[in-house]
């Protein structure tokens, strides 16, 4: 496993957009216990050398931990405010129905609070990418982004996002305000979005950010999906269930004969594989695994060092056919 010291690549989220380390950091994990128990501690040295290496969009959300996510990030963020660019989502609300815990709010209304919120959390006065972490179709996305659109006219955003969109919302989108960046699960193992928000997003020039790129840790060949904590929400999947997660265990040692091959992990080709997908569709895409230790992320940005071969991507592309499972949320 190959270890650098010097800085990432960069690139801009969409056309004069943000510029940001080719990779960035998904912190969803970091302080809410959703994949099990954190260390806190190693969590913040891991906010500190990411950005040591030049990773610079950190990712997080006001439903992650209720909230505990983007107090969290934020005391690092105020550290480092000129370098970091922070992207955090609303959309999310809790409910009392435990067989529905979840439901999504798109409101002009409950934007304009969401975003107070999550700046008082953050403890800063903008946000520089604001995403609708998902679609809730009974409300008009005119009304739903021109509330957004509100939001950077007020300097309390500057750039938005989506998240979890289909094509033809991108593109209805992006005609009512400009949108930087649309984010959805993108991986050797999900890839739905290749036939809708990505060709839109490459023709309108909006960047695409991946989350979950090694399909929930499932593609970095170190989950065992019988051994997961019982408050760990992978449980819940499809793909980590006993059938789906035995036939998709084998399918990650294939991946890890190959990457063996290339002196590199699992991890790191599957993430090698997300990066090629910006020359394979024409499009800015910068992946945010999550991870909540050093030696992780050491790992994932090792990806950056690998060029696969056409041979290699064929391999993949006959394993990522044999996924079984849908995705989950």
């Amino acid at each position: 496993m190959k270890s650098e010291t010097s800085e990432i690549p960069s690139v801009r989220l969409g056309k004069d957009g943000l510029k940001v380390g080719v990779q960035g950091l998904g912190t969803m994990a970091m302080a809410t216990g959703i994949y099990g128990a954190t260390d806190e501690t190693e969590a913040r040295a891991t906010l500190e050398r990411t950005l040591d290496r030049g990773v610079t969009l950190f990712d997080t959300a006001d439903i992650y931990g209720d909230g505990a996510g983007e107090s969290f990030v934020g005391s690092f963020v105020r550290e480092h405010r000129d370098q970091v660019v922070l992207a955090t989502k609303f959309g999310f609300v809790k409910t009392n129905d435990e067989g529905n815990p979840y439901r999504i709010d798109n409101s002009p209304e409950f934007i304009y609070k969401a975003v107070d919120a999550s700046l008082r959390r953050l403890g800063i006065d903008h946000i520089d990418l604001y995403y609708m972490h998902r679609r809730n179709r009974e409300v008009p996305l005119a009304d739903a982004i021109g509330a957004m659109a509100e939001l950077v006219k007020a300097g309390k955003v500057r750039y938005l996002g989506l998240s979890e969109v289909t094509g033809d919302e991108l593109r209805q989108a992006h005609a009512i305000h400009q949108i930087a960046a649309v984010q959805s699960e993108w991986s050797l193992f999900s890839r739905d979005v290749e036939q809708s928000s990505v060709p839109v997003a490459a023709e309108l020039d909006i960047a695409f950010v991946p989350f979950s790129p090694l399909g929930r840790g499932m593609l970095s060949g170190m989950v065992d999906a019988a051994k997961l904590d019982d408050g760990d929400v992978r449980r819940q999947f499809p793909r980590f269930a006993d059938d789906h997660a035995q036939a998709n265990f084998h399918l990650v040692q294939k991946i890890a004969h190959l990457a063996a091959e290339r002196g590199a992990t699992p991890a790191q080709i599957a993430l090698s594989w997300v990066h090629s997908r910006s020359q394979a569709h024409g499009l800015t895409v910068v992946p945010i695994p999550g991870t909540r230790k050093r030696n992780r992320l050491e790992e994932n940005l090792g990806a950056l060092d690998i060029q696969l071969t056409q041979t290699e991507l064929a391999v993949l592309e006959r394993l990522a056919a044999s996924v079984q499972g849908i995705r989950g949320a």
